[in-house]
């Protein structure tokens, strides 16, 4: 089962909201197909990070390094990276590469053995929880409470909004938040996230403001998961905290844990390394009796880890990201009453759309479009 080729690429597609009919975002992966002398080819993915960088890693750097090893080897070939070309722990393109080329790998071995990905981590279940990320932060409050709403009406119980985006500070927050709980009512697990972007006094005033709410957590709201702070954070609030999903490797991960900075371990297989990392993540959290759950988005493939270990919690259907797997995997499954069913085929259980991929294909950075919101801001509507 020896690695022979490896293809990257970049693609990038339009995100579309419900009953909204231009497109407000474009969201940008990068791609990764590993073949292999049996024939058996896997896929994996990263995200927008650096996306020219990690195919020439991948293309250049990585796959002269790992050519010819067994593509079952995820430990060896892990080892032969790390140093021969990140001796020294770095993360992003390194880690991100890794990641996609990882999930590849994991989904070839599940394809050899018979076996789904999520088998292979554990067989805790062959199903994930599932949450609805639905609060944009360009949604006004009246909107905001209506796509809250609509996915509650849809089944959906768990839900969670974006923070620390507003220019009208973390006050503005408090309001939107205590709008949505007030119309979903107590029973709906409802969760913020603040990607980084609070300081320290920011996060503690909002927390403070919103104690009564019920929140089911808190993710990443501190500049750079800072773990200091994030540990005096969550000393001072009932709000439970979680953090994790764009760590690159487990001694940061290591670090959230051990000066107990979180409640909910979040790892995420397509940024962190793949689910090589992912595993040994899912075993320290175990080691602590905590859960992880899954955050930055990506849910057909972290469903694996959520399903397969025995503390794994929920996987996020992220608008965009959950566009992303309808549209370039045959296959992808969807969250259906707050469940996502892990698919019967081995491996990651669906294939890639080579036709929507094509179509998606990004061959000069110049043709990328700005990623990210984009003008069309006059055109959401009430639904």
């Amino acid at each position: 089962m020896k690695i022979k080729n490896l293809i990257a690429s970049v693609h990038q597609y339009p995100v579309y909201l419900p009953m909204i009919e231009k497109p407000l975002e474009h969201r940008i992966f990068t791609f990764c197909e590993i073949e292999t002398d049996a024939g058996i080819k896997g896929c994996g993915v990263t995200g927008a990070f650096l996306p020219w960088s990690i195919v020439m890693a991948l293309k250049h750097d990585i796959l002269p390094a790992i050519k010819d090893m067994d593509a079952r080897d995820t430990e060896a070939i892990h080892a032969k990276i790390w140093w021969t070309l990140n001796p020294r722990a770095y993360t992003g393109v390194i880690s991100n590469a890794l990641a996609a080329l990882d999930i590849a790998l994991w989904d070839i071995k599940g394809k050899q053995a018979g076996r789904s990905i999520a088998q292979l981590l554990g067989g805790f279940r062959d199903w994930a929880g599932t949450y609805i990320t639905f609060g944009y932060p360009f949604f006004d409050r009246d909107q905001l409470v209506e796509y809250a709403k609509k996915f509650v009406s849809e089944g959906n119980t768990r839900l969670k909004m974006v923070v620390a985006c507003d220019k009208g500070g973390w006050r503005e927050d408090a309001i939107r938040i205590r709008k949505v709980r007030e119309a979903v009512g107590d029973d709906i697990d409802l969760m913020i996230d603040a990607n980084y972007r609070f300081t320290p006094v920011e996060a503690r005033l909002l927390c403070r403001q919103i104690e009564d709410l019920n929140l089911t957590w808190f993710e990443e709201p501190l500049h750079q998961n800072d773990a200091r702070a994030l540990a005096d954070l969550r000393s001072k609030t009932s709000i439970p905290i979680a953090a994790g999903q764009m760590e690159g490797h487990r001694w940061r991960i290591r670090e959230l844990v051990e000066k107990e900075a979180i409640d909910i371990l979040q790892p995420n297989c397509c940024y962190n390394g793949g689910y090589t990392e992912t595993q040994k993540a899912a075993h320290l959290a175990q080691i602590y009796n905590l859960p992880i759950a899954n955050g930055g988005g990506w849910p057909i493939f972290n469903m694996h880890t959520m399903a397969g270990c025995m503390n794994g919690m929920w996987t996020e259907f992220h608008w965009g990201m959950w566009q992303a797997g309808q549209r370039f995997f045959n296959g992808s499954p969807g969250p259906e009453n707050n469940q996502v069913k892990i698919p019967d085929k081995p491996g990651l259980g669906f294939e890639p759309n080579y036709e929507m991929l094509k179509d998606s294909l990004v061959k000069d950075p110049n043709d990328l479009m700005e990623a990210g919101m984009q003008t069309n801001l006059d055109v959401i509507t009430k639904v």
